[in-house]
């Protein structure tokens, strides 16, 4: 199997060559339908032609595309200075052929085919790339927040073909149901909501009076898309990052305008939700966020819905200081977004399947014989840390570096987190 070069282009002292290649939809069929699978392979000018080994990124998600190089987070300069990196779009997203409301519309089998778009097939699909680009040899894998999941099922299904495995702010779960992630997930959300309050805590009567006014008021948004207060509440996701951090405080202080009859929400506002909470640019987020923690037989049903309510100060209507949540999935969400509600029939399929096959080999990681560090990022707000130290224990050889000086995007804030790693890596601290 050999991959198609569309095209190689050069800019900003990169030299880029964009890569497809023809992928089972399903691995266990190989005779079945055919997507689509893109890589962008990146290296620096002048190294183009030196016989580097190559890197794999794995990006977040699920469900997002990879970094394009003109946007490059810190990760990528540091990484081009020793390796070629590949840019792979997981399937279902960006170049590769997507799955999304236009592309899924009419399927009656749309969540069979929604299911093979786990950390499982990402990794079966990364094995047919990296020998179409390079035969045997095995490579590095950095692998971010789902990318880090990915890395571990890929050092158990297929540590042949990892040199090293790096990862930053995603070591899951091995064996927790998705009830287990959520519930320690709320209460590191509201730690975060605590955190954002003390640093703007005049936010909080604009929190409060934004969710009054629209519990009050039919608002729309200028996509034409209802404005709920849960929906509103959903904001909390961008208290996960430290370059979103402060954007709710930016949003919220262009919250109201006085109109003809009285205060309203102004466009600026409803403009700036509108762009971030739409799951238009990454529906797979939504619709696989639960089932990349199914295994075992038992259904995930949606976890984060059921698990809230034992959580009540999230509830909007309880009369005390609103908080919001993070990165949770609801149900209600598939009516309330345009982007996902030709989906909603699969998402709700998906959510009571049980026949989910094992993502992690616990034997085999025992017997990890892959070189493989972790950064574990101390208050990170996706990623619970003892769930992540006790997946650090479970796999052979595994170095953990345990800092609060980043949030969970800190491999895109600052080189130095690859520079740790590669150190640790190599023995050097």
């Amino acid at each position: 199997m050999t991959t198609t070069v569309e095209r190689t282009y050069r800019h900003s002292g990169l030299v880029c060559t964009d890569h497809t290649l023809a992928v089972p939809l399903d691995h266990d069929r190989a005779d079945g339908p055919r997507i689509t699978l893109f890589a962008r392979e990146v290296v620096a000018a002048g190294n183009e032609h030196r016989d580097l080994p190559r890197l794999l990124w794995l990006q977040g998600g699920p469900g997002g595309r990879a970094e394009r190089p003109n946007a490059s987070g810190a990760w990528l300069r540091r990484a081009l200075e020793e390796y070629r990196v590949v840019l792979l779009d997981q399937r279902g997203t960006g170049r590769s052929t997507p799955a999304d409301r236009t592309t899924l519309a009419g399927r009656d089998d749309a969540a069979d085919y929604l299911a093979h778009f786990r950390a499982d097939a990402v990794v079966r699909d990364a094995e047919l790339l990296r020998r179409a680009l390079q035969g045997d040899r095995p490579w590095t894998v950095l692998g971010q927040s789902f990318g880090g999941f990915c890395t571990l099922t890929y050092l158990s299904h297929a540590p042949e073909g990892l040199e090293l495995a790096l990862i930053t702010g995603g070591l899951p779960t091995l064996t927790g149901h998705a009830d287990d992630v959520y519930r320690a997930a709320y209460r590191r959300t509201l730690a975060h909501n605590e955190r954002y309050f003390a640093r703007y805590p005049d936010d909080q009567k604009l929190a409060d009076a934004v969710a009054a006014h629209l519990a009050e008021h039919e608002v729309a948004m200028p996509s034409g898309e209802r404005l709920s207060v849960r929906r509103f509440q959903t904001l909390g996701l961008t208290f996960g990052t430290a370059s979103n951090f402060d954007s709710l405080h930016y949003l919220l202080e262009t919250a109201f305008v006085d109109g003809p009859n009285g205060p309203c929400l102004s466009d600026p506002f409803l403009r700036g939700l509108d762009a971030t909470l739409s799951f238009a640019p990454r529906p797979l987020y939504a619709v696989l966020h639960e089932p990349i923690y199914a295994q075992g037989g038992r259904a995930t049903a949606w976890a984060a819905h059921r698990v809230r309510e034992e959580f009540p100060e999230f509830d909007a209507g309880r009369g005390g200081p609103l908080r919001f949540t993070g990165e949770m999935i609801y149900p209600w969400q598939f009516e309330e977004d345009p982007a996902l509600v030709p989906l909603r029939d699969a998402a709700e399929q998906l959510a009571h399947r049980t026949d989910w096959p094992a993502l992690y080999d616990l034997d085999r990681l025992a017997a990890n014989e892959v070189p493989a560090v972790a950064a574990v990022y101390h208050d990170d707000m996706f990623v619970d840390r003892e769930q992540a130290l006790e997946t650090a224990e479970r796999v052979r050889g595994l170095r953990p570096w345990i800092t609060n000086s980043y949030a969970h995007d800190g491999v895109r804030a600052d080189s130095a987190v690859l520079d740790r790693l590669l150190a640790m890596a190599r023995g050097e601290v």
